[in-house]
């Protein structure tokens, strides 16, 4: 896969911006540094990223989707009052799917586990209301 300047801003701006950004968040990025950029533009690099394994497509988090980086096994977590994503560590439940075969029969070939709560800086700033 050859890397356009264009594709090397989108993956820059991702890796720099672990928030799991929408596709309309990236533009939003990218665009005072490549005026010039379309929104196509972006949904195209993002789908060849994404069809390379270079970054992966995050879908049913709020409703739209979101890019990640990250393609090591982990799962998010999305503070309910912010709407930020966050990764989660594989440890927090890395037997799972080992439990759901033993437990059930079934053999899972991949999971999305997302958790919901509130993250820390939004539990601070509760507190301080």
């Amino acid at each position: 896969m050859n890397f356009s300047k264009q594709r090397e801003l989108i993956l820059h701006a991702l890796t720099q911006n672990p928030i799991h950004p929408t596709a309309d968040k990236l533009y939003e990025l990218i665009r005072p540094f490549m005026p010039t950029i379309s929104l196509a533009t972006v949904y195209r690099n993002l789908n060849q990223l994404v069809d390379n394994g270079i970054i992966r497509k995050i879908s049913g988090l709020d409703g739209s989707v979101h890019y990640d980086h990250c393609v090591e096994k982990h799962y998010h977590f999305i503070c309910t009052c912010c709407n930020k994503v966050y990764d989660v560590p594989y440890d927090v439940a890395q037997d799972l799917e080992q439990k759901l075969k033993s437990l059930t029969g079934l053999e899972a070939q991949a999971s999305d586990l997302t958790f919901k709560g509130i993250c820390p800086v939004c539990q601070k700033s509760k507190k301080g209301d």
